[in-house]
């Protein structure tokens, strides 16, 4: 029988494994303990060198010059097959941990909002770029803000693989964060395919519950190619991508005000907002709660991957201070 202490010493060595896994260089102890505190993890740099020697011993990674470590195949093949309970709700478990990491100020626009990073082949990058203009353009995006980080370079705690460009979009969580920050509960149920038709939205026709899902649903439903942002875009009928949250209908002035000052900021990720216990987009909503209808911020990379671009995201994946993000049309 596997005792507590076990199963915790399990899950750390999990999370120190996805630090690795994450970085195309050797990475030490005193980087790994850093970044562990971003996962929700509290870890010191000795803490990290007894568990980094049991992952040695294990052949899950191995040691390169004096402190570095790569993940070897023996710790990916450990990572695809993670502790199941730790897989369940892990969605949920992200969007809490960046709400709680995002501390942008309306007042004085700095500090870190959550965003997605996507990576392209380095020679189609331009053309990606070509096909999502029209996203950005037609404001099916959490935001027109985004940054650009070349193979080597790093966005937020990832860095950029051999070959690849790395582009960070806005994700939808800045609303759960400011939101939270202003004191308003916020209940994020599912991601989903949102049905555009004639410029309005109408329903979702696809949903993935956060809370019985691993994975982030945009980056499912982009891979699984389900997604006519395109078309959305130009004949203004499509399927986007979208997110749907709750919140208490007594909160819905303060909401307001916090909604309206983001989009001062460039940050425009609310698509809808309903009215007191009333379906919004077919969705029902409960006694004195209010629906709201988020903006995917992979919308634009959706409409890239139906181009014929590949593209590998990774939603919700780390935070960026949003003073070094530019406007998207400045890269054109």
């Amino acid at each position: 029988m596997i005792g507590h202490n076990d199963l915790e010493v399990e899950r750390k060595i999990i999370s120190i494994l996805k630090i690795i896994n994450e970085s195309s260089q050797p990475v030490g102890a005193r980087l790994i303990a850093r970044q562990l505190k971003g996962h929700g993890v509290e870890l010191g740099e000795r803490a990290v060198r007894y568990h980094l020697k049991l992952t040695d011993e294990r052949g899950l990674t191995r040691l390169i010059g004096m402190d570095g470590r790569l993940i070897t195949e023996s710790g990916i093949e450990e990572l695809k097959s993670a502790l199941v309970r730790d897989k369940v709700g892990l969605s949920i478990s992200r969007i809490e941990m960046l709400s709680f990491r995002t501390d942008f100020d309306l007042d004085k626009h700095t500090g870190w909002i959550p965003a997605n990073i996507s990576f392209f082949p380095r020679d189609k990058f331009s053309k990606a770029l070509k096909e999502m203009r029209p996203t950005f353009s037609a404001g099916f995006c959490a935001s027109d803000l985004v940054a650009v980080a070349d193979e080597g370079e790093t966005l937020g705690e990832l860095t950029v693989p051999e070959g690849k460009t790395a582009l960070a979009t806005v994700c939808s969580l800045v609303i759960n964060g400011a939101l939270l920050k202003a004191g308003v509960p916020i209940d994020s149920r599912f991601g989903g395919i949102l049905q555009i038709r004639n410029h309005q939205p109408i329903r979702f026709v696809e949903l993935i519950h956060y809370a019985g899902s691993s994975l982030d649903p945009s980056e499912v439903f982009v891979n699984a190619k389900m997604t006519s942002v395109g078309q959305a875009t130009r004949g203004g009928s499509g399927k986007i991508l979208a997110n749907f949250r709750e919140i208490p209908a007594l909160c819905r002035p303060v909401a307001d005000e916090v909604v309206a000052r983001l989009k001062e900021a460039g940050l425009n990720g609310v698509l809808v907002i309903g009215e007191t216990s009333e379906a919004v987009c077919e969705v029902p909503i409960e006694l004195n709660r209010i629906g709201m209808v988020l903006l995917g911020g992979l919308n634009p990379v959706a409409a890239a991957a139906e181009a014929g671009i590949e593209v590998e995201s990774q939603a919700m994946s780390t935070v960026l201070d949003y003073q070094s993000l530019i406007k998207f049309e400045e890269l054109i």
